[in-house]
């Protein structure tokens, strides 16, 4: 025990190896600087000239496009006279850019493909695009820099609206009274969560942990010096994913062998693309440095690359025999302990780890002061809800940090189909 111990202080594994005070001013910090002045942050935190307060109209419809981590969605969303989101002619494939790198052409082909059917059904596209975009005052969106290993370079630096549009146009629709609105995938919770939760929140916050990781929070635009408004309050990406946070050596080796190496470092400590592939890469080093065993190494090494499922799978039930994992530590209380031990860590840090990002978040925000109203954040993502322990540890650290230490309160909440709606409802809002 004292071994895997010594292991995970030395490489600052552990939670306890996280300095909450300091870590917490780093992102405030950081939060400040890219409000007040453009690519002077790590944190891009981008204004995406949305209000919370978008109405949902009973009756319209719009074309919802969800660009995702590794999926591509299109559908066809009314909302009926109760306010309540009707979802129809749904269509999943895969995201373009996952498998091999496309060229522009290609990528804005592959959305107009996907929307063709809906075309002729409303004249409002919502677009929920998951990747960093500088957002333009017409709400189109241009991408900055493609995160969660997608390789698409070409369209960096292009009007996803009006390129989809102009695409559309080139195939014989007549595209000349429609409008797009392009919203970041965690703009667009924040805004399900506003139009799904009761109005006593003080305020909202978007929140995803999935492939990747992001949070969205309202802003005084008083305080985004960058865009030099005065009156009113804004919805603000602030891509926290990108967050320059440096921590042990076998953070930064991992890193270094990642896409973009020099990009999205915080998401690579906590997010589903990353969690199993850098428990892989502690893994090694305990090998390496005696805390598991030779045995261990010759099973562990005759295995598929570890992911994040099967990370989590080893942590839910380390005794079925089922999982790989379980067949490497067979006849080793040793390996087992340590395994589960290094591997619970991990998981255990990137809680906390969101927790203060979340908790950087509600400061900002300067809300949730009154237990009675408090800040809701609207959780998206499958690794947050299913990665065993994350959420639990999640919740943990809000409530010992944001809470006891900070006096701000705070409502977690689960909005089905978020990214969907809250696209639909900005695409209604132009």
């Amino acid at each position: 025990m004292d071994r895997t111990d010594e292991f995970l202080e030395r490489h600052m594994l552990s939670a306890a190896s996280i300095d909450e005070d300091r870590t917490l001013g780093f992102i405030l910090s950081e939060m400040g600087k890219g409000l007040m002045v453009e690519d002077s942050s790590s944190l891009q935190m981008i204004p995406t000239y949305v209000s919370a307060d978008a109405e949902i109209v009973p009756g319209r419809s719009v074309i919802v496009m969800d660009a995702g981590g590794t999926n591509f969605r299109t559908c066809l969303v009314t909302f009926d006279d109760d306010k309540k989101p009707v979802i129809s002619d749904f269509r999943k494939v895969g995201m373009p850019g996952v498998k091999e790198e496309v060229s522009a052409a290609d990528f804005f082909s592959i959305l107009a493909d996907n929307i063709e059917r809906l075309m002729g059904k409303s004249d409002r596209i919502g677009f929920c695009f998951s990747y960093a975009a500088r957002i333009t005052e017409d709400h189109d969106g241009v991408p900055i820099v493609f995160s969660k290993e997608i390789k698409a370079p070409e369209v960096i630096g292009k009007p996803l609206g009006k390129t989809l549009l102009a695409e559309l146009a080139r195939r014989g629709f007549d595209v000349s009274g429609m409008k797009v609105a392009v919203v970041n995938d965690t703009v667009a919770t924040l805004l399900a969560a506003k139009a799904g939760c009761p109005d006593w929140a003080s305020s909202y916050i978007g929140f995803i942990l999935g492939t990747g990781t992001n949070t969205a929070y309202i802003e005084s635009n008083s305080r985004i010096g960058k865009i030099g408004l005065e009156e009113g309050k804004e919805i603000i990406n602030v891509e926290s994913g990108c967050l320059a946070l440096e921590l042990g050596d076998l953070d930064r080796e991992f890193v270094s062998g990642t896409k973009d190496p020099g990009k999205y470092w915080f998401e690579k400590k906590i997010s589903g693309a990353y969690l199993g592939p850098f428990a892989a890469h502690a893994i090694e080093a305990a090998i390496k440095e005696g805390v598991l065993t030779k045995v261990f190494a010759e099973r562990y090494h005759a295995i598929a690359p570890l992911d994040t499922t099967r990370m989590s799978h080893y942590l839910e039930d380390c005794h079925n025999q089922e999982y790989d994992l379980v067949k490497c530590v067979e006849g080793c209380e040793e390996d087992a302990t340590a395994l589960y031990r290094i591997l619970k860590a991990i998981i255990e840090r990137a809680g906390k780890l969101t927790a203060i990002n979340l908790t950087a978040a509600v400061l900002q925000s300067g809300e949730g002061t009154d237990p009675r109203l408090p800040v809701v954040i609207n959780a998206d993502g499958t690794t947050f809800y299913k990665t065993a322990f994350l959420e639990f540890y999640t919740r943990l650290y809000l409530d010992s940090i944001l809470e006891k230490k900070h006096g701000r309160y705070y409502e977690m909440v689960r909005i089905d189909n978020s990214p969907t709606l809250g696209a639909a409802i900005a695409g209604l809002a132009i």
